[in-house]
């Protein structure tokens, strides 16, 4: 007999989604896929991204999450003891965004501690629902003993630990500073969340009087900045303004005086040339008041209304004040043009609303310092695919400022800090998860034995606690022998999309060498994103969203699986086709009908001689087996399910099976040649569905099972290559072309495929498969 052992034949005739929902409650029940911290041997750790519970789970980041399930099934197989934790990021502006979407209400008209239950109300629900779609995707991690969610006591308690260890240590402080703000969040935001949109705007040109009398005009989109105007720039080598450098000019409307500098941040090519610094339009604006030491003025408040310094428009939201102040400039005279423009707007990334810059006080995590550093450790990882590294080095030259990390909402990680309202001693907290804002420190100040205290309301960035999510589940200052077992000593994967590489990926790779002094990862696998069919980016408003449940019902995980695989290589984007999944459907039914046929004939040992065409399969499947590891080292999940689904339709069903057929069933030959046949066509099927166990896992974990073995196919080793075959590949085409140019001919002279057929010779060169190819052909 074979290696496994021959169970029984496969009776029905489709394979059916049903199967599905089978083994995943076989797999529940299963160890295969726990990580055995006793177990000795080589470590794989996967740093799965934890994600955001909605109540909807796009199906792009649904399909994202399948390859980290992939790289897991088949590390497992290549003999290493993964460990694969699940877990769900439920702190930050996300979820508090989702809910009062969801739930249409404010965060600031609900108390603190009804909305935090709201929160926790919906995230249980929310949860669940992911955790179901997450096991319908097939994905078999670690959903009991080391799975999270980043708003536990736990995990919230290990923030807060880090937090004080840093702060112990000098590299958190508090400073006020222009920083990104989001008027409709109320909450400074980091560079990171900033992203840039195009829209169309006015570009005024303003009239202001020099001191001598004479007028100059300069270019803003922002004229209700016009009242905090600090200083007017021009280039230095624009030969226009060199005349008036150092002289006084006074503001419209509010009648103040500042004077022209020189300066290269001014553009002489854009509008006149002539800039506002105003605080703040822009960083450029932040840059050069704090080089001139110029003194700032506040004229928009943290809810996006002009405050008191804005005179007449006080009161006024910003874009009612733009347009009352361009009415008035109209109205005097002072507005010489508007100009249509399309220009970089700042936007927040989870809102989505236009953010400001406004001076703010608040807590910062040292980075500028850290960048050679970092800039170092990206050589030092694998990338998957290599491209994606010059993202992150774009993002660390690009740094200008250190890390704003305390935040202006509710539900996140609290700030452990208390200060003491007698003498300012500031207390912080990092045994146990506290919420100052609520709680007592529980002990007397140190410095002058007061007990009144002042808890800290802020909370911290969400990207503080998933930064520390891979020390976190390798049990970091918990569990010391777990900790060099999976972190120290074990190889170390975040995969992770290529919109989050200068947050999650970039903070967690600072968090971690601050904390540790070492990478955090060994590979970074970065996927692409999942567009609609046009191409386009699924968004709500845009109505082209896809449910995943939607197609798990209709198509089954397997079909979209192998659909992912198949269309898209490592970090591309993908448009996601019904189309495209129903035909990898089709091949899940190929696949069966090839185990249903091979289920016919019984798993023979392997004969002392192979006959020539199935040593010839044999060397064709030895050669994908041996290129199908190298690519699943590298993550290359699309050459394996390529080039298996092409082995196995247009190769093997098309041309091999045709060959042994009559030879299978001893018709005109004898046992000893039916057996040859019997070895290799259950060899191919074994080791071909081992080679698509991790990309197609159910279809061949109820095959395997029901032909092979109680044990499933997912604890298996990676397949090895068939022992003493030559290498017959070369020779692939022109089997391949003899048997069409036949099948051609019978069409042509109206014959059945199956019927007899004269004149046709065998090449020379196929000599030694001739008695399987006269018999497949029924040649005369």
């Amino acid at each position: 007999m074979s290696t496994l052992e021959f169970k029984e034949r496969i009776e029905e005739k489709r394979w059916s989604i049903d199967y599905e929902f089978e083994m995943i409650e076989l797999w529940k029940k299963e160890n295969w896929w726990r990580f055995d911290a006793e177990k000795p041997g080589k470590v794989f750790v996967i740093d799965t991204p934890p994600p955001y519970p909605a109540p909807m789970w796009h199906i792009g980041a649904a399909l994202g999450y399948t390859y980290q399930d992939m790289i897991a099934r088949s590390r497992r197989m290549l003999g290493y003891n993964v460990h694969y934790p699940i877990g769900m990021d439920r702190n930050g502006l996300p979820i508090e965004i989702y809910l009062e979407r969801h739930e249409n209400l404010e965060i600031w008209k609900v108390g603190r501690e009804e909305f935090e239950k709201m929160c926790r109300k919906y995230l249980d629900k929310w949860t669940e629902q992911m955790k179901n779609i997450m096991l319908r995707m097939e994905l078999m991690g670690d959903y009991d003993e080391n799975y999270y969610t980043t708003d536990s006591p736990e995990y919230r308690a290990f923030t807060q630990k880090t937090f004080k260890e840093l702060w112990d240590r000098g590299l958190i402080y508090e400073d006020e500073r222009p920083n990104n703000w989001c008027p409709h969040c109320r909450t400074t935001v980091s560079d990171a969340e900033i992203e840039y949109r195009d829209e169309r705007d006015k570009l005024y040109y303003v009239t202001f009087r020099l001191e001598d009398g004479n007028d100059l005009v300069i270019s803003t989109t922002r004229p209700e900045l016009i009242g905090a105007c600090r200083a007017i720039i021009v280039h230095p080598d624009d030969e226009r303004y060199k005349n008036i450098v150092g002289k006084t000019v006074v503001i419209p409307i509010y009648g103040e005086r500042v004077k022209v500098y020189s300066h290269k941040e001014a553009d002489p090519h854009f509008g006149t040339g002539a800039v506002m610094i105003c605080s703040y339009g822009d960083f450029a604006d932040v840059r050069v008041i704090r080089e001139l030491q110029l003194t700032p003025v506040g004229l928009i408040d943290p809810k996006g209304v002009m405050t008191e310094k804005a005179g007449k428009y006080s009161g006024l939201t910003v874009g009612e004040a733009r347009k009352k102040i361009v009415e008035d400039l109209r109205r005097e005279g002072l507005l010489v043009k508007e100009e249509d423009i399309t220009h970089s707007v700042p936007i927040h990334d989870k809102c989505g609303n236009i953010a400001e810059i406004l001076p703010m006080h608040e807590y910062y995590l040292k980075q500028l310092e850290f960048r050679d550093a970092l800039m170092s450790f990206t050589k030092e990882m694998r990338w998957h695919p290599p491209r994606y590294e010059h993202h992150l080095k774009n993002w660390l030259e690009s740094l200008a400022t250190d890390w704003p990390i305390s935040r202006r909402r509710y539900y996140a990680t609290e700030i452990p800090l208390w200060r003491c309202g007698s003498c300012g001693h500031i207390h912080v907290e990092g045994s146990r998860y506290v919420k100052p804002w609520k709680e007592s420190p529980g002990i007397k100040c140190p410095k002058c034995g007061a007990d009144d205290w002042e808890g800290e309301t802020r909370v911290l960035d969400t990207w503080v606690d998933s930064s520390v999510s891979v020390l976190f589940i390798t049990r970091y200052l918990r569990d010391p022998e777990f900790f060099e077992k999976t972190f120290t000593n074990g190889e170390k994967l975040r995969p992770q999309g290529y919109d989050i590489i200068r947050t999650w990926l970039y903070y967690t790779l600072l968090r971690v060498y601050q904390l540790r002094g070492v990478p955090a990862f060994d590979h970074v696998f970065i996927n692409g994103m999942g567009l609609d069919e046009r191409g386009k980016k699924m968004s709500k408003s845009r109505g082209n969203i896809i449910d995943p449940e939607e197609m798990l019902d209709k198509y089954g995980a397997d079909a979209l699986r192998m659909w992912i695989c198949t269309e898209c290589t490592v970090g591309e984007n993908y448009n996601i086709s019904e189309k495209k999944i129903a035909a990898e459907q089709r091949f899940l039914t190929k696949l069966w009908n090839i185990a249903r046929f091979i289920s016919k004939f019984p798993a023979a040992e392997r004969p002392e001689a192979l006959q020539p065409t199935d040593e010839w399969i044999l060397s064709e499947l030895n050669n994908l087996i041996e290129k199908a590891k190298e690519s699943y080292e590298d993550f290359n999940f699309n050459w394996v399910a390529r080039n298996v689904k092409s082995f196995l339709w247009n190769v093997f069903a098309s041309h091999y099976i045709e060959m042994v057929k009559r030879r299978a069933t001893m018709d005109g030959f004898t046992e000893n040649e039916a057996q040859s046949a019997w070895f290799t066509l259950h060899t191919a099927l074994q080791k071909s569905l081992l080679l698509l166990a991790p990309i197609i896992p159910a279809i061949t974990d109820k095959l395997w099972r029901t032909l092979y073995s109680d044990t499933s196919i997912h604890s298996m080793p990676f397949p090895e290559k068939t022992e003493q075959i030559g290498d017959a590949t070369h020779k692939t085409k022109t089997i391949m072309d003899f048997n069409s140019s036949v099948w051609t001919e019978k069409k042509k002279r109206g014959l059945k495929l199956s019927s007899p057929i004269q004149g046709i010779k065998i090449p020379e060169e196929l000599q030694e498969y001739a008695k399987d190819l006269e018999a497949t052909h029924k040649l005369e």
